[in-house]
């Protein structure tokens, strides 16, 4: 029995004659194998009737499937069997009359007709199911993928939320911290003073504009990490070295926002600010097989004195599997002798200039 579906699609033109040219074939193969087994008929004749009655199931069952209204199966499968067996019948009289025009003599014994009707009905049946099953397998497949892209549209949703309250949170507990190193060195160094204080200018305008925007690019994470390892910078002094190797080309190229900067705050208040000495954190980008590659690198204490590094990493994996899937990474290393680097693998998405992604936040402004 057919599964049909409540409201079958009309067939585009092209779709029409797809499905024409096969049931041609099916006809063809259907003449050859009547001649095959005996009937004794010259091929050409055979074949003008299996085209004639095949043909004539295959539109009356078309034209049945975009008139049909009703839902109940068993209506339809009822239409539909009364249809094709309609269309063998019209079409073995509408070989017959075409047979007869051309001015062959023709002398079709009634047992060539039934056999060559019930084989066709047989055939019209089969290539019904295989055509209406086809389009049946693709609007469930269209249903499928129109599902998931609303599941991973609200996953996204989702995501720029949680990041959205992330950056929230994160901002009044390092604005507060920062402005009381502000007062702190006001009389001690008022010049260090006010570049921390331009240093925090920065990074918060950095901060708020890519808070507005669901993507952003490589290089204006690299600022907000300038801005944000600056700071600290002011706060510790020689002991926190760094180095952003990033080239200019790569800095175009689009990347989610806060994907690296949990990932550099771990490095500096789990890693160096732990370590008596300090250390250097090292930012560097490189595009391999396809793929945008980014590594975190720090000589700090590593992990294993520190087992609260992994929690920002954690964040940042769910974030990756959210918005890549399977297609993006993060893999975590022990440096030696010390420290640890994190390594961001994504899809390489080539955009023409950052004029374009500037166009489309001025749009959504």
């Amino acid at each position: 029995m057919f599964d049909f579906p409540d409201h079958p699609q009309k067939a585009s033109p092209g779709k029409i004659v797809q499905i024409l040219l096969v049931t041609a074939g099916f006809n063809t193969a259907i003449a050859a194998m009547l001649v095959f087994v005996g009937f004794g008929k010259p091929f050409w004749q055979t074949l003008l009737f299996s085209q004639s009655i095949g043909l004539t199931i295959c539109t009356c069952v078309v034209i049945a499937l975009h008139i049909i209204k009703t839902s109940a199966v068993w209506v339809r499968a009822a239409v539909l069997g009364f249809v094709i067996l309609a269309g063998a019948i019209l079409g073995t009289g509408i070989g017959t009359v075409l047979l007869r025009l051309s001015g062959d003599a023709f002398s079709a014994t009634r047992g060539f007709l039934v056999q060559i009707v019930v084989i066709s009905v047989i055939f019209g049946i089969t290539i019904t199911y295989f055509f209406f099953a086809r389009e049946q397998l693709a609007a469930s497949g269209q249903l499928i993928q129109e599902e998931r892209i609303k599941r991973l549209s609200g996953e996204k949703q989702v995501l720029e939320s949680d990041l959205k309250r992330l950056q929230a949170q994160i901002e009044p507990h390092f604005l507060f911290n920062t402005l009381s190193n502000v007062v702190g060195l006001m009389d001690a160094d008022s010049a260090k003073a006010k570049s921390m204080l331009l240093d925090l200018i920065h990074y918060l305008r950095t901060t708020l504009g890519r808070t507005r925007d669901s993507t952003g690019t490589l290089g204006e994470e690299a600022e907000l990490i300038k801005a944000y390892l600056n700071i600290f910078k002011i706060r510790m002094g020689d002991r926190l070295g760094f180095t952003i190797d990033i080239a200019d080309a790569l800095r175009e190229h689009p990347l989610a926002p806060m994907l690296l900067q949990p990932i550099v705050e771990n490095a500096v208040l789990h890693g160096i600010e732990p370590k008596i000495e300090g250390g250097e954190i090292l930012v560097r980008a490189a595009v391999h097989a396809r793929r945008l590659v980014i590594d975190i690198s720090d000589s700090g204490v590593g992990f294993a004195q520190n087992a609260q590094a992994g929690v920002g990493l954690a964040n940042v994996q769910e974030r990756l599997a959210g918005l890549f899937g399977g297609d993006g990474r993060l893999l975590v290393k022990e440096n030696q002798p010390s420290g640890v680097t994190v390594t961001i693998e994504v899809p390489l998405e080539e955009f023409d200039s950052k004029e374009k992604h500037n166009e489309e936040r001025n749009e959504s402004a």
